[in-house]
C-alpha cells in the first residue's frame, strides 16, 4: 500500500471533480522523458490519480473548488513530473483562451526544472509539437493565445500578469512573500485559477528569524485539514510521520512518507543515502519533516567513536595543515591531517595548536608571532603538502608565510565550500574513515558546530542562539578544511585555486 498523506482536506458531500479529463490528457498526450521507461506515455498512480481529482473538484456551483494550494511530500516523488502535467494541461487542455500558466520558483534554475520537463513531454509527443510553439524561455499556444512561462526574478518586476495556473515550486526555498503574494493577488479576473505549491519541507524560520512562508502555508493547511479554520478555497496535502520523534532508519518510516516508495524508489537507496547524510537532512528531504535552521552535528557518540590517541604523526611525514584564525574574542586553530595511505591507512586528524580567548580577559587579543612561529615549526616538524587557511583578517601574515616558501592556498569559507567539505568530513566519521587524536579541544569544539541546513546545503556555523562566549567551533572548522584537502589533493597545486 503506498504512503497516505498526514494531513488532507476533507473532499466535499457528494464528491465531483474535473480530474478525468486532467488524467485523460496526460494518459493520452503525456510522455516520460527519463529513464528506462522514457517514450512511454505517463500511467498515473492511483496517489498521483487522487490528487488530480482533489485539486479539480467541483463545488456545487460547478466551478472549481480550489484557488490555493500546497501539496507537500519527500524528494523524488515525482512532483516535477505531476506539476509539468498540470502546466501543460493548463496550456493546452483546459480550453481557455489566453490563459497564462507559470512555473515559479527561488531561483531560476529551479523553475525551469519544471519549465525544462513541460518541453521535454512536448519534444516527445508529436501531436503536441505540431500544436505548440517552443521558445527558449516561453511555449506558446497559438490557437488560444495561451502562453506558458518560467517566472523566478524579484516580485515588483511580476506585477501585471493574470495567471490562470500557477506551479510553485519548492516554496520552502522562498526567501519572501513577495512572488507568492503577486502571483495570488494577480489572478482575481479568472474564474478557475489555481496557485498550487509543490514541496518539500525546509527551515522553520527564513534569513530574518521570522518563520518562513512555506512553515506559514503549511501551518495553515493543518487548520484547515483539522477543521480548526474554515478556508474552503484552499486545498492541503502533506505527507510526513505520524510521529514526529520516530527512528528515521527505520524503513517502515520511508514507506509511511513517500507515496513512490517500493515503485520507483527503492529501498536500497534509503539505506545507502541515510547512513552518509545528516540525521536533521534526511528528515527534511526523506520524510518531509520541518527542522529548525540548526541542529547537532554528529548523533551522540560519533565523533568519539573515532578517536585514535595512540597514533602518531612521526616527523618528516606528508601533511595538510588547516588554519582557521581569529583575532579577538574567539579562538584560532591550527589542525593537521595526514592523507590516505597508499597501505590503507584512514587520514588522521590531530590537533597542532590552539589559542582560545580567555573570557574573563575583555582585552585578550591572540599572539600572532606565537601563531606565526607555530606554523613555521610545524612545516619544518613535517612535510607540509598544503597549509588551506581563510585570509580574512590574517591576510598579511599568511602573505608573509607564502613569501617564505610555505605552501599556503586560499580557502574561503565560503557554502560552496564548505558545504561539499562538511559532508566529506560527516560520511568519513560515520562511516569510520577517518581517525583523529582524541584532543578534548577539538572534540569540544565538534560538539560546538551546529548544522545549518537551507537551500545551499549543510554546512556547520556556531549557534549564536546559544552563544555564551565559549562556544567555539574554530577547531572543528579547520579539521573540516584540513579533511577537505587532504583526501582530494593530490601535492600539485590546482590552478582554480587563488594561492599566494
Amino acid at each position: 500500500m503506498p504512503a497516505s498523506p498526514r494531513w488532507l482536506t476533507p473532499r466535499l458531500e457528494p464528491f465531483a471533480t474535473d480530474g478525468a479529463r486532467v488524467r485523460g490528457f496526460a494518459g493520452r498526450y503525456c510522455r516520460l522523458t527519463r529513464g528506462s521507461q522514457a517514450g512511454q506515455l505517463v500511467q498515473l498512480r492511483p496517489w498521483q490519480a487522487e490528487i488530480v481529482d482533489d485539486l479539480y473538484e467541483l463545488r456545487p456551483d460547478g466551478r472549481r473548488r480550489y484557488r490555493v494550494g500546497l501539496v507537500g511530500m519527500p524528494r523524488k516523488n515525482s512532483k516535477s513530473l505531476l506539476g509539468s502535467i498540470l502546466a501543460l494541461y493548463g496550456l493546452v487542455g483546459d480550453g481557455e483562451q489566453g490563459a497564462e500558466c507559470y512555473s515559479a520558483a527561488g531561483d531560476k534554475d529551479q523553475a525551469k526544472i519544471v519549465f525544462g520537463e513541460a518541453r521535454r513531454m512536448i519534444e516527445a509527443e508529436a501531436r503536441l509539437a505540431l500544436r505548440l510553439q517552443v521558445y527558449k524561455d516561453a511555449i506558446e499556444d497559438p490557437k488560444t493565445g495561451s502562453i506558458y512561462r518560467a517566472l523566478s526574478a524579484e516580485a515588483f518586476l511580476k506585477e501585471g500578469l493574470n495567471p490562470s495556473l500557477v506551479v510553485f515550486d519548492e516554496v520552502h526555498v522562498q526567501p519572501t512573500d513577495e512572488l507568492w503574494d503577486v502571483l495570488n493577488l494577480g489572478s482575481g479576473t479568472r474564474r478557475d485559477p489555481l496557485v498550487l505549491g509543490i514541496t518539500t519541507a525546509g527551515q522553520l524560520y527564513n534569513s530574518a528569524g521570522a518563520e518562513s512562508l512555506c512553515y506559514r502555508l503549511y501551518q495553515h493547511g493543518r487548520q484547515v485539514a483539522t477543521g480548526e479554520v474554515d478556508d474552503p478555497f484552499f486545498y492541503f496535502r502533506w505527507y510526513e510521520p505520524a510521529d514526529p520523534d520516530v527512528d528515521h532508519r527505520d524503513p517502515a518510516v520511508w514507506a509511511e512518507c513517500n507515496p513512490g516508495f517500493g515503485d520507483f524508489l527503492y529501498p536500497d537507496d534509503f539505506a545507502s543515502v541515510v547512513r552518509r547524510t545528516p540525521e536533521p537532512e534526511f528528515r527534511t528531504k526523506r520524510l518531509n519533516q520541518w527542522q529548525a535552521s540548526m541542529a547537532a552535528w554528529f548523533p551522540y557518540g560519533a565523533w568519539d567513536a573515532c578517536a585514535d590517541p595512540d597514533r602518531e604523526v612521526p616527523d618528516g611525514a606528508e601533511v595538510v595543515l588547516a588554519f582557521d584564525g581569529s583575532y579577538a574574542g574567539d579562538s584560532t586553530a591550527l589542525v593537521g591531517c595526514t592523507p590516505p595511505g597508499r597501505d590503507g591507512a584512514l587520514p588522521h586528524l590531530f590537533v597542532v595548536g590552539a589559542w582560545e580567548a580567555d573570557p574573563a580577559d575583555p582585552a585578550w587579543r591572540v599572539d600572532i608571532a606565537d601563531v606565526h612561529d607555530a606554523i613555521v615549526a610545524a612545516c619544518g616538524r613535517w612535510r607540509v603538502r598544503e597549509l588551506p587557511a581563510d585570509p580574512y583578517r590574517w591576510a598579511e601574515v599568511l602573505q608573509r608565510l607564502a613569501a617564505g616558501g610555505l605552501p599556503v592556498v586560499e580557502y574561503s569559507q565560503s557554502p560552496v565550500r564548505m558545504v561539499p567539505a562538511c559532508t566529506r568530513l560527516y560520511e568519513a566519521v560515520m562511516e569510520r574513515r577517518v581517525t583523529h587524536d582524541g584532543d578534548p579541544r577539538l572534540a569540544r569544539h565538534v560538539g560546538n558546530a551546529a548544522l545549518k541546513v537551507d537551500r545551499q546545503g549543510p554546512r556547520i556555523v556556531k549557534d549564536t542562539r546559544a552563544h555564551s562566549g565559549g562556544r567555539r567551533i574554530d577547531l572543528a572548522v579547520a579539521a573540516v578544511l584540513a579533511y577537505d584537502r587532504a583526501v582530494q589533493s593530490t601535492g600539485d597545486y590546482d590552478p582554480l585555486e587563488s594561492v599566494w
